[in-house]
Protein backbone atom coordinates (compact mmCIF):
# COMPACT_ATOMS: atom_id res chain seq x y z
CA UNK A 1 0.00 0.00 0.00
CA UNK A 2 2.95 2.55 1.02
CA UNK A 3 4.65 1.51 -1.86
CA UNK A 4 1.74 2.67 -4.43
CA UNK A 5 1.51 5.58 -2.51
CA UNK A 6 4.83 6.69 -2.09
CA UNK A 7 6.63 5.36 -5.06
CA UNK A 8 4.96 7.75 -7.84
CA UNK A 9 6.05 11.11 -6.12
CA UNK A 10 10.01 9.03 -5.76
CA UNK A 11 11.72 12.10 -8.47
CA UNK A 12 9.52 14.96 -6.81
CA UNK A 13 10.53 13.96 -3.04
CA UNK A 14 14.24 11.78 -3.19
CA UNK A 15 13.07 10.53 0.56
CA UNK A 16 9.71 8.32 -0.99
CA UNK A 17 12.88 6.80 -3.44
CA UNK A 18 13.30 4.20 -0.23
CA UNK A 19 10.01 2.77 -0.62
CA UNK A 20 11.39 1.77 -4.53
CA UNK A 21 14.13 -0.35 -3.13
CA UNK A 22 13.16 -4.30 -1.81
CA UNK A 23 15.40 -3.87 0.87
CA UNK A 24 14.53 -1.03 2.77
CA UNK A 25 10.49 -1.86 2.87
CA UNK A 26 11.56 -5.85 3.83
CA UNK A 27 13.69 -4.01 6.65
CA UNK A 28 10.15 -1.79 7.73
CA UNK A 29 7.85 -4.88 7.34
CA UNK A 30 10.36 -6.97 9.43
CA UNK A 31 10.41 -4.28 12.05
CA UNK A 32 6.70 -3.19 11.80
CA UNK A 33 5.62 -6.98 11.87
CA UNK A 34 7.95 -7.96 15.16
CA UNK A 35 6.68 -4.57 16.98
CA UNK A 36 2.63 -5.30 15.93
CA UNK A 37 3.27 -8.89 17.50
CA UNK A 38 5.11 -7.51 20.70
CA UNK A 39 2.11 -5.21 21.30
CA UNK A 40 -0.73 -7.42 19.96
CA UNK A 41 0.96 -10.53 21.88
CA UNK A 42 -0.66 -9.46 25.59
CA UNK A 43 -3.78 -8.95 24.65
CA UNK A 44 -4.81 -11.93 22.69
CA UNK A 45 -3.23 -13.82 25.09
CA UNK A 46 -5.65 -12.91 27.86
CA UNK A 47 -8.27 -13.26 25.60
CA UNK A 48 -7.14 -16.77 24.69
CA UNK A 49 -7.00 -17.58 28.28
CA UNK A 50 -10.43 -16.43 28.93
CA UNK A 51 -12.12 -18.12 26.01
CA UNK A 52 -9.87 -21.67 26.35
CA UNK A 53 -10.39 -22.19 30.21
CA UNK A 54 -8.38 -25.74 30.25
CA UNK A 55 -5.85 -24.98 27.09
CA UNK A 56 -4.75 -27.16 24.68
CA UNK A 57 -5.61 -30.46 25.40
CA UNK A 58 -2.05 -32.52 26.59
CA UNK A 59 -1.20 -36.04 24.71
CA UNK A 60 -1.98 -38.78 27.43
CA UNK A 61 0.47 -40.58 25.98
CA UNK A 62 2.98 -37.75 25.35
CA UNK A 63 6.46 -37.22 27.62
CA UNK A 64 5.47 -36.65 31.16
CA UNK A 65 7.19 -33.17 31.21
CA UNK A 66 4.15 -32.01 29.42
CA UNK A 67 1.47 -32.11 31.79
CA UNK A 68 2.97 -29.03 33.60
CA UNK A 69 1.90 -27.04 30.49
CA UNK A 70 -1.98 -28.10 31.44
CA UNK A 71 -3.99 -24.87 30.48
CA UNK A 72 -1.85 -22.76 28.18
CA UNK A 73 -3.74 -21.94 25.51
CA UNK A 74 -3.23 -22.42 22.26
CA UNK A 75 -4.20 -20.41 18.67
CA UNK A 76 -1.29 -18.51 19.24
CA UNK A 77 -0.28 -18.70 15.38
CA UNK A 78 -3.09 -15.25 15.33
CA UNK A 79 -0.09 -13.64 16.95
CA UNK A 80 1.66 -14.46 14.16
CA UNK A 81 -1.05 -13.84 11.13
CA UNK A 82 -2.75 -10.73 11.86
CA UNK A 83 0.54 -8.60 12.11
CA UNK A 84 1.94 -10.48 9.24
CA UNK A 85 -1.01 -9.44 7.37
CA UNK A 86 -1.17 -5.93 8.01
CA UNK A 87 2.71 -5.77 7.81
CA UNK A 88 2.65 -7.62 4.37
CA UNK A 89 -0.51 -4.74 2.76
CA UNK A 90 1.17 -1.82 4.19
CA UNK A 91 5.00 -2.59 2.72
CA UNK A 92 4.53 -4.95 -0.37
CA UNK A 93 3.66 -3.98 -3.95
CA UNK A 94 -0.14 -5.46 -3.88
CA UNK A 95 -0.19 -4.92 -7.79
CA UNK A 96 2.35 -7.89 -7.78
CA UNK A 97 0.07 -11.27 -8.05
CA UNK A 98 2.67 -13.84 -6.50
CA UNK A 99 1.99 -11.53 -3.25
CA UNK A 100 -1.70 -12.37 -3.39
CA UNK A 101 -1.05 -16.19 -3.90
CA UNK A 102 0.90 -16.25 -0.69
CA UNK A 103 -1.54 -14.26 1.14
CA UNK A 104 -4.40 -16.48 0.10
CA UNK A 105 -2.27 -19.70 0.69
CA UNK A 106 -1.65 -18.62 4.36
CA UNK A 107 -5.43 -17.21 4.95
CA UNK A 108 -7.08 -20.72 3.91
CA UNK A 109 -4.06 -22.85 5.55
CA UNK A 110 -4.85 -20.44 8.38
CA UNK A 111 -8.62 -20.63 8.94
CA UNK A 112 -8.24 -24.64 8.29
CA UNK A 113 -5.71 -25.04 11.99
CA UNK A 114 -7.81 -22.41 13.24
CA UNK A 115 -10.75 -24.68 12.86
CA UNK A 116 -9.01 -27.96 14.13
CA UNK A 117 -7.72 -25.85 17.45
CA UNK A 118 -11.30 -25.00 17.80
CA UNK A 119 -12.80 -28.84 17.69
CA UNK A 120 -9.15 -29.85 19.44
CA UNK A 121 -10.85 -27.45 22.04
CA UNK A 122 -14.05 -27.78 22.56
CA UNK A 123 -13.88 -32.16 22.16
CA UNK A 124 -11.10 -31.69 24.73
CA UNK A 125 -8.91 -34.41 22.60
CA UNK A 126 -5.71 -34.17 20.39
CA UNK A 127 -7.89 -34.99 17.00
CA UNK A 128 -9.61 -32.08 15.56
CA UNK A 129 -10.32 -32.43 11.62
CA UNK A 130 -10.08 -36.09 9.91
CA UNK A 131 -6.74 -36.53 8.41
CA UNK A 132 -8.65 -36.80 5.03
CA UNK A 133 -10.93 -33.88 5.20
CA UNK A 134 -7.94 -31.54 5.95
CA UNK A 135 -5.51 -33.07 3.42
CA UNK A 136 -8.55 -32.78 1.14
CA UNK A 137 -9.01 -28.96 1.45
CA UNK A 138 -5.11 -28.59 1.74
CA UNK A 139 -4.91 -30.24 -1.87
CA UNK A 140 -7.67 -28.06 -2.92
CA UNK A 141 -6.23 -24.48 -1.74
CA UNK A 142 -2.77 -25.87 -2.85
CA UNK A 143 -3.74 -26.77 -6.55
CA UNK A 144 -5.39 -23.87 -7.10
CA UNK A 145 -2.25 -21.94 -5.95
CA UNK A 146 -0.41 -23.49 -8.49
CA UNK A 147 -2.38 -22.69 -11.22
CA UNK A 148 -1.96 -19.51 -10.59
CA UNK A 149 1.07 -19.53 -9.84
CA UNK A 150 1.86 -21.01 -13.72
CA UNK A 151 -0.05 -18.67 -14.98
CA UNK A 152 1.99 -15.62 -13.69
CA UNK A 153 4.86 -17.64 -14.70
CA UNK A 154 6.76 -16.32 -18.01
CA UNK A 155 5.97 -18.96 -20.65
CA UNK A 156 9.54 -20.59 -20.29
CA UNK A 157 8.76 -21.54 -16.59
CA UNK A 158 5.40 -22.21 -17.10
CA UNK A 159 5.04 -26.37 -16.05
CA UNK A 160 8.46 -26.27 -15.45
CA UNK A 161 10.53 -28.05 -12.42
CA UNK A 162 14.22 -26.55 -11.87
CA UNK A 163 16.91 -28.68 -10.61
CA UNK A 164 19.18 -27.70 -7.88
CA UNK A 165 23.22 -27.92 -9.28
CA UNK A 166 21.96 -27.86 -13.11
CA UNK A 167 22.24 -24.67 -14.55
CA UNK A 168 19.88 -23.85 -18.00
CA UNK A 169 17.82 -27.17 -17.21
CA UNK A 170 14.61 -27.13 -16.94
CA UNK A 171 12.38 -30.33 -16.67
CA UNK A 172 8.85 -29.71 -18.08
CA UNK A 173 6.31 -31.22 -16.61
CA UNK A 174 3.02 -29.74 -17.89
CA UNK A 175 0.48 -27.79 -16.15
CA UNK A 176 -1.15 -31.34 -14.77
CA UNK A 177 1.93 -32.82 -13.42
CA UNK A 178 3.60 -29.50 -11.88
CA UNK A 179 0.14 -28.62 -10.28
CA UNK A 180 0.35 -31.64 -8.69
CA UNK A 181 4.06 -31.32 -7.55
CA UNK A 182 3.38 -28.08 -6.32
CA UNK A 183 0.72 -28.75 -4.31
CA UNK A 184 2.56 -31.87 -2.89
CA UNK A 185 5.36 -28.71 -2.21
CA UNK A 186 3.15 -26.77 -0.12
CA UNK A 187 1.02 -29.76 1.56
CA UNK A 188 4.14 -30.90 2.56
CA UNK A 189 5.97 -28.05 4.23
CA UNK A 190 2.77 -26.99 5.80
CA UNK A 191 2.63 -30.38 7.61
CA UNK A 192 6.34 -31.04 8.32
CA UNK A 193 5.82 -27.41 10.23
CA UNK A 194 3.24 -28.65 11.89
CA UNK A 195 4.88 -31.83 13.17
CA UNK A 196 8.04 -29.64 14.16
CA UNK A 197 5.61 -27.58 16.56
CA UNK A 198 5.89 -30.29 19.52
CA UNK A 199 7.93 -28.22 21.79
CA UNK A 200 8.58 -24.41 23.45
CA UNK A 201 9.59 -22.51 20.44
CA UNK A 202 10.79 -25.54 18.49
CA UNK A 203 9.66 -24.45 15.23
CA UNK A 204 10.11 -20.97 15.54
CA UNK A 205 13.96 -20.61 14.58
CA UNK A 206 13.68 -22.94 11.70
CA UNK A 207 10.90 -21.21 10.30
CA UNK A 208 12.83 -17.83 10.85
CA UNK A 209 16.00 -19.06 9.36
CA UNK A 210 13.83 -20.64 6.20
CA UNK A 211 11.94 -17.53 5.96
CA UNK A 212 15.71 -15.71 5.99
CA UNK A 213 16.87 -18.19 3.42
CA UNK A 214 13.71 -17.61 1.09
CA UNK A 215 13.74 -14.14 1.56
CA UNK A 216 17.49 -13.81 -0.04
CA UNK A 217 16.32 -16.52 -2.39
CA UNK A 218 13.76 -14.41 -3.80
CA UNK A 219 15.58 -11.19 -4.06
CA UNK A 220 18.16 -12.86 -5.90
CA UNK A 221 15.82 -14.80 -8.26
CA UNK A 222 13.58 -11.39 -9.03
CA UNK A 223 16.61 -9.58 -9.68
CA UNK A 224 18.05 -10.26 -13.39
CA UNK A 225 21.69 -9.00 -12.72
CA UNK A 226 22.21 -11.19 -9.79
CA UNK A 227 20.23 -14.40 -11.66
CA UNK A 228 22.59 -14.69 -14.37
CA UNK A 229 25.32 -13.84 -12.34
CA UNK A 230 24.32 -16.98 -9.93
CA UNK A 231 23.24 -18.57 -12.90
CA UNK A 232 19.79 -19.31 -11.23
CA UNK A 233 16.47 -19.05 -12.85
CA UNK A 234 15.25 -15.26 -13.19
CA UNK A 235 11.54 -14.79 -11.78
CA UNK A 236 10.12 -11.75 -13.02
CA UNK A 237 8.22 -10.03 -9.78
CA UNK A 238 9.58 -12.91 -7.08
CA UNK A 239 11.68 -10.01 -5.42
CA UNK A 240 8.92 -8.93 -3.89
CA UNK A 241 8.18 -11.87 -1.69
CA UNK A 242 11.28 -11.10 0.08
CA UNK A 243 9.55 -8.29 1.73
CA UNK A 244 6.81 -11.46 2.61
CA UNK A 245 9.91 -13.31 4.05
CA UNK A 246 11.45 -10.53 6.54
CA UNK A 247 7.29 -10.20 7.20
CA UNK A 248 7.25 -13.65 8.23
CA UNK A 249 10.89 -13.05 10.07
CA UNK A 250 9.23 -10.45 12.03
CA UNK A 251 6.10 -12.55 13.18
CA UNK A 252 7.87 -15.58 14.25
CA UNK A 253 10.71 -13.19 16.31
CA UNK A 254 7.60 -11.53 18.33
CA UNK A 255 6.02 -14.92 18.73
CA UNK A 256 8.48 -16.03 20.10
CA UNK A 257 8.75 -13.67 22.84
CA UNK A 258 5.35 -15.24 23.99
CA UNK A 259 6.44 -19.32 23.27
CA UNK A 260 9.86 -19.21 24.96
CA UNK A 261 9.92 -21.75 27.68
CA UNK A 262 7.42 -21.85 29.45
CA UNK A 263 5.24 -21.04 26.85
CA UNK A 264 2.77 -18.33 27.81
CA UNK A 265 0.90 -19.60 24.56
CA UNK A 266 1.13 -22.00 21.98
CA UNK A 267 0.80 -22.13 18.37
CA UNK A 268 -1.46 -24.40 17.53
CA UNK A 269 -2.30 -25.81 13.81
CA UNK A 270 -3.57 -21.99 13.08
CA UNK A 271 -0.05 -20.71 13.05
CA UNK A 272 2.23 -23.72 12.32
CA UNK A 273 -0.22 -24.84 8.48
CA UNK A 274 0.03 -21.05 7.31
CA UNK A 275 3.59 -21.20 8.21
CA UNK A 276 4.88 -24.20 6.60
CA UNK A 277 2.31 -23.56 3.43
CA UNK A 278 3.75 -19.78 2.81
CA UNK A 279 7.42 -21.56 2.62
CA UNK A 280 5.87 -23.97 0.55
CA UNK A 281 4.47 -21.31 -1.80
CA UNK A 282 7.30 -19.21 -2.07
CA UNK A 283 9.76 -22.20 -2.80
CA UNK A 284 7.24 -23.20 -5.45
CA UNK A 285 7.47 -19.57 -7.22
CA UNK A 286 10.96 -18.80 -6.80
CA UNK A 287 11.56 -22.35 -8.54
CA UNK A 288 13.37 -23.65 -5.88
CA UNK A 289 11.45 -26.61 -4.10
CA UNK A 290 13.87 -29.09 -3.66
CA UNK A 291 16.31 -26.53 -1.81
CA UNK A 292 13.54 -25.94 0.56
CA UNK A 293 13.46 -29.67 1.56
CA UNK A 294 17.41 -29.10 1.72
CA UNK A 295 17.24 -26.05 4.14
CA UNK A 296 14.05 -26.79 6.19
CA UNK A 297 15.93 -30.24 6.23
CA UNK A 298 15.10 -30.47 9.82
CA UNK A 299 11.21 -30.41 9.01
CA UNK A 300 11.72 -33.16 6.45
CA UNK A 301 14.03 -35.61 9.47
CA UNK A 302 10.81 -34.57 11.72
CA UNK A 303 8.10 -35.94 9.03
CA UNK A 304 10.38 -38.59 8.14
CA UNK A 305 10.50 -40.03 11.76
CA UNK A 306 7.19 -40.14 11.91
CA UNK A 307 6.86 -41.96 8.23
CA UNK A 308 9.17 -44.38 9.37
CA UNK A 309 7.38 -45.22 13.30
CA UNK A 310 4.01 -45.59 11.32
CA UNK A 311 5.32 -47.64 8.68
CA UNK A 312 7.59 -50.19 11.18
CA UNK A 313 4.77 -50.48 13.19
CA UNK A 314 1.92 -51.07 10.53
CA UNK A 315 4.92 -54.34 9.25
CA UNK A 316 6.64 -55.21 11.79
CA UNK A 317 4.32 -54.37 15.42
CA UNK A 318 7.61 -52.96 16.41
CA UNK A 319 8.48 -49.22 17.23
CA UNK A 320 12.20 -47.38 15.84
CA UNK A 321 11.46 -44.84 18.01
CA UNK A 322 10.49 -44.55 21.88
CA UNK A 323 7.82 -41.89 20.35
CA UNK A 324 7.66 -39.82 16.89
CA UNK A 325 7.90 -37.56 16.12
CA UNK A 326 11.90 -37.53 16.70
CA UNK A 327 12.19 -34.64 18.92
CA UNK A 328 9.94 -36.65 21.43
CA UNK A 329 12.19 -39.46 20.94
CA UNK A 330 14.97 -37.43 23.03
CA UNK A 331 12.76 -36.46 25.52
CA UNK A 332 12.38 -39.73 26.39
CA UNK A 333 15.64 -40.77 26.63
CA UNK A 334 15.91 -38.08 29.33
CA UNK A 335 16.90 -35.05 26.67
CA UNK A 336 15.98 -31.99 28.72
CA UNK A 337 13.38 -29.84 26.46
CA UNK A 338 15.53 -26.70 26.39
CA UNK A 339 18.06 -29.35 25.31
CA UNK A 340 15.81 -30.71 22.30
CA UNK A 341 15.05 -27.39 21.35
CA UNK A 342 18.52 -25.56 21.52
CA UNK A 343 20.37 -28.74 19.84
CA UNK A 344 17.60 -28.81 16.75
CA UNK A 345 18.14 -25.24 16.19
CA UNK A 346 21.48 -25.63 15.33
CA UNK A 347 20.98 -28.57 13.23
CA UNK A 348 18.51 -26.33 11.43
CA UNK A 349 20.81 -23.85 10.90
CA UNK A 350 23.04 -26.00 9.57
CA UNK A 351 20.80 -27.51 6.90
CA UNK A 352 19.50 -23.42 6.17
CA UNK A 353 23.68 -22.77 5.43
CA UNK A 354 24.22 -25.78 3.62
CA UNK A 355 20.90 -25.11 1.45
CA UNK A 356 22.17 -21.25 0.60
CA UNK A 357 25.40 -22.89 -0.64
CA UNK A 358 23.63 -25.02 -3.55
CA UNK A 359 23.10 -20.78 -5.01
CA UNK A 360 26.29 -20.99 -5.98
CA UNK A 361 26.99 -24.59 -6.85
CA UNK A 362 26.27 -24.53 -10.80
Amino acid sequence: MLYLIFSPFAKQFILFNLFRYISFRTGCATLTTLLLAFWLGPKLIRWLKSKQGEGQPIRSDGPETHFSKKGTPTMGGLIILIPFFISTLLWADLTNGYVWIVLGVMLGFGLIGFFDDYLKLTHRNTKGISGRVRLAMQAAIAVLAALGITALSHPQLQGALALPFLKDFLLHLGWGLFSLFAMLVIVGAANAVNLTDGLDGLASVPVILTAICFGIISYLAGNVVFANYLQIHHVVGAGELAVLGGSLVGACLGFLWFNAPPAAVFMGDTGSLALGSALGTIAVIDRHEIVLAIIGGLFVVETLSVMIQVASFKLTGKRVFKMAPLHHHFEKLGWSESTVVIRFWIIAFIFALAGLATLKLR
